[in-house]
């Protein structure tokens, strides 16, 4: 349970080798926090991602998680909770890019995206909010992003993935906030990652260290909603409102 400073003793990461996920854990470890799980499809990678983590008084664990089997998210919450109890802070960082030219096009990657992005992140949001809704505490950060704000032809399936998760988690932030559990919807923009080496940044580009610190703000004012810079709230209120046409003329990758 959180501490009377509202630092989580237990952290889990579903994504256990996204750097801003692990920014995230880095960010708001404290000396209260006792357990960190790591949960990963590469649990090699997850080892190695544990080691920079681990120290006296923090046990960090590595576990096998799929983000396209949300047959299986249930099974990994109620195995994360039966070894080292309830879950004070989870953060939902899995995600494929993909090659957006590509799959408008690619049937089999387009359902590979949607079944990854938003159909195992829903999966795994809803048996997270079970776990806390049966705790009566806990927090749970979503990674969604600007491009669901207003989906880009450049990259339309993973935009529309992240528009479809971040609806859902905001509507389970509501269902949840009367039972002691808080959500909240994190809106980075264009972040230098391993996800996104080798493409061109946008504009007001950040840091998975610079999103972390935001996110870490945010959590201690139980915020619903955060946008990574800042200022991409204020471009999107005026983005959302720019006609079609003019729309598909931006030059917006």
């Amino acid at each position: 349970m959180h501490n009377a400073l509202h630092e989580p003793q237990s952290i889990l990461l579903l994504g256990g080798t996204s750097d801003i996920g692990l920014a995230i854990v880095r960010e708001v470890l404290s000396p209260a926090t006792q357990t960190v799980v790591l949960a990963c499809r590469d649990t090699a990678a997850g080892e190695v991602a544990a080691a920079g983590l681990r120290h006296d008084g923090l046990t960090v664990d590595v576990v096998p998680f799929d983000g396209a089997r949300p047959d299986t998210h249930e099974a990994v919450v109620a195995d994360v909770v039966a070894r080292h109890g309830d879950i004070d802070l989870a953060v939902v960082a899995f995600a494929v890019l993909g090659d957006g030219a590509a799959t408008s096009r690619d049937l089999d990657a387009a359902v590979a995206m949607a079944a990854v992005n938003f159909t195992g992140s829903v999966g795994a949001l809803v048996a997270l909010g079970n776990q806390m809704r049966g705790q009566g505490h806990g927090s749970i950060v979503v990674l969604s992003s600007v491009a669901g704000e207003r989906v880009r032809p450049a990259n339309a399936v993973y935009g529309a993935t992240k528009a479809g998760l971040d609806g859902f988690a905001q509507a389970l932030g509501d269902e949840l906030a009367g039972e002691g559990v808080h959500v909240m919807v994190v809106r980075p923009g264009f972040v230098h990652s391993a996800m996104t080496k080798g493409l061109k940044a946008a504009p007001f580009a950040t840091t998975p260290e610079a999103v972390a610190s935001v996110v870490a703000k945010g959590l201690r004012g139980r915020r619903r909603m955060v946008w990574a810079p800042g200022v991409l709230r204020l471009v999107f209120m005026v983005l959302r409102h720019v006609p079609g046409p003019v729309w598909r003329r931006l030059p917006l990758g």
